[in-house]
């Protein structure tokens, strides 16, 4: 009996220095493929920055590791998004998402999987307002600000830019119909007018048709709320092609490197919105991502997605567990103030304050507070096209 309680002791000590070994998965859910591939890489590396910063702390619940899980959502196919959000829950086990990208898969992913299976999930990206009102038991949140606000933003910036008149072609998705009906509310509201308001599929060959009937509605200037790899480079490159328009209002589904380095100086003084400001934890967020190849400011919702990783392993230290619910329940707790400030690079310290029983409040690359709907409200870079490439030169 002695010799049988000595095995079992030591198999369970043996059993707690694995557990302490197993590295906690969180899953990395962006479109890698379709319309904004060209964004997510930096997007995901930015993710990912943040969990290593965790793990290579030895603070982490006691000195576990995390172990980034990468999964294609796509953007475009809700169902290849929820598929591959289950992969990542049922079979490589990941406790939560970062993620996903775009906003019409993250609502598939949140009534699907999040929600029903008490999965904590942050987008970094997903900005379609109806995602505000989403129906998921707490557990959705973004680090990315509404486009109900992006679309304002974007109207005063026309408006203050002397255009008076526009036609809009967007995105036939959540993303494109959200923005395009907060924009056309905000512009006609200030005294703008609308010629044309219609929407674009992705992926087809040519967009003479559509180009051709915008810019027959009269207005000289197009608004573009679409992807910069997929539809909306497509009516851009059309419009350049044709003659129809040279200059283009843009939102933050076209603004990267990739769209404007393909397109160069045919674009410029192109302008648009992207989300971002000078917060406190700028400077020191340039500085890490810097560190790590990661241009800050080269495309959007990169400091989004740090932050979302962030959050998300200071909730399970404030947990104490990787739980689903308890996660939750901690979320706002470690992002809203009180506590002590976080910045980017200080993931260790707030760590270590946690395992204490202190309390933090995670600032963070882009000034998280979250609302009761899990939202933030958020800033926004105006942008534009100078010399083939896009520049930050005014913050709203």
């Amino acid at each position: 009996m002695k010799k049988l309680m000595l095995t079992t002791a030591i198999l369970a000590s043996l059993s707690g220095v694995a557990l302490a070994e197993d590295a906690v998965k969180i899953g990395v859910l962006q479109a890698f493929t379709g319309p904004i591939e060209s964004l997510t890489p930096m997007m995901a590396a930015s993710a990912e920055l943040a969990l290593k910063e965790v793990s290579d702390s030895g603070a982490f619940l006691g000195g576990k590791k995390i172990e980034p899980v990468r999964a294609d959502s796509s953007c475009v196919d809700a169902a290849a998004a929820t598929a591959a959000a289950e992969r990542l829950v049922t079979s490589d086990k990941v406790v939560a998402l970062v993620g996903a990208s775009c906003s019409g898969e993250t609502t598939a992913v949140v009534n699907n999987v999040v929600a029903p299976k008490g999965i904590p999930a942050i987008s970094p990206s997903a900005t379609s307002p109806a995602l505000t009102s989403i129906e998921d038991k707490g557990f959705f949140f973004r680090t990315a600000p509404s486009d109900a606000r992006q679309g304002e933003v974007l109207a005063d910036i026309v408006k203050a830019r002397g255009i008076d008149t526009v036609a809009i072609t967007y995105t036939n998705n959540d993303y494109g119909k959200g923005l395009s009906e907060s924009f056309s509310k905000a512009f006609e509201k200030i005294g703008g007018k609308i010629t044309m308001n219609a929407s674009h599929e992705d992926g087809k060959a040519d967009y003479a048709a559509e180009v051709a009937a915008l810019s027959a509605s009269g207005a000289k200037e197009l608004v573009v709320f679409g992807y910069l790899d997929q539809g909306g480079k497509g009516i851009v490159q059309n419009s350049l092609d044709s003659g129809a328009y040279s200059r283009f209002i843009l939102a933050d589904g076209m603004v990267g490197e990739k769209f404007a380095a393909d397109l160069g100086a045919k674009i410029n003084g192109s302008f648009g919105t992207m989300a971002g400001g000078e917060y406190e934890g700028s400077a020191a967020w340039e500085k890490i991502a810097d560190s790590a190849k990661i241009d800050p400011k080269g495309g959007p919702y990169r400091g989004e997605s740090y932050d979302a990783a962030a959050v998300l392993a200071l909730a399970m230290q404030a947990a104490k567990s990787t739980d689903g619910a308890a996660v939750q329940a901690k979320i706002k707790d470690v992002a809203n103030a009180p506590g002590e400030k976080i910045l980017p690079g200080e993931l260790a310290k707030g760590l270590k304050i946690l395992a204490e029983g202190g309390d933090v409040d995670y600032v963070g690359a882009t000034n998280i507070e979250f609302t009761d709907a899990g939202d933030v409200p958020g800033s926004y870079r105006e942008m534009e096209v100078k010399e083939g490439k896009f520049e930050s030169v005014k913050i709203h």
